[in-house]
């Protein structure tokens, strides 16, 4: 299990990510890795230039703290609360479907408060 930590100004937030490519080469990129947030709805994603296999398991719905790779587009994705695409179960929703590569240790309901267009830092830990 790979760890890192979510910095945005809305807190820190730990993170473990699965031992695919794909996280792999997100970990690798967290010297740290500076990006800016896009959000929708309860999600959060930003680009990050990556030279991945794109392999695995694509889906359109998470759970909340799910981090997920969208395909095609070169972007994590965060999911932290229902999306506009949500069911009654109120899980998140993606319009695109994803890889899911991990997920927040604990609360993450406070990335409600990361805002659009605004900086988020991954580090990795050990």
């Amino acid at each position: 299990m790979l760890k890192m930590i979510i910095r945005t100004r809305a807190g820190n937030f730990d993170a473990e990510l699965d031992d695919s490519d794909i996280s792999n080469a997100v970990w690798f990129s967290a010297k740290p890795f500076i990006g800016e947030i896009n959000e929708l709805g309860c999600s959060l994603y930003f680009t990050m230039p990556l030279d991945v296999d794109e392999s695995g398991e694509r889906q359109n719905v998470f759970d909340v703290g799910d981090i997920a790779w969208w395909p095609g587009v070169g972007a994590l994705c965060i999911f932290f609360g229902p999306t506009p695409l949500s069911g009654e179960d109120q899980r998140p929703v993606s319009p695109y479907k994803c890889i899911k590569i991990g997920h927040i240790v604990g609360d993450c309901s406070e990335l409600e408060f990361a805002g659009d267009r605004q900086r988020i830092i991954l580090e990795k830990t050990f």
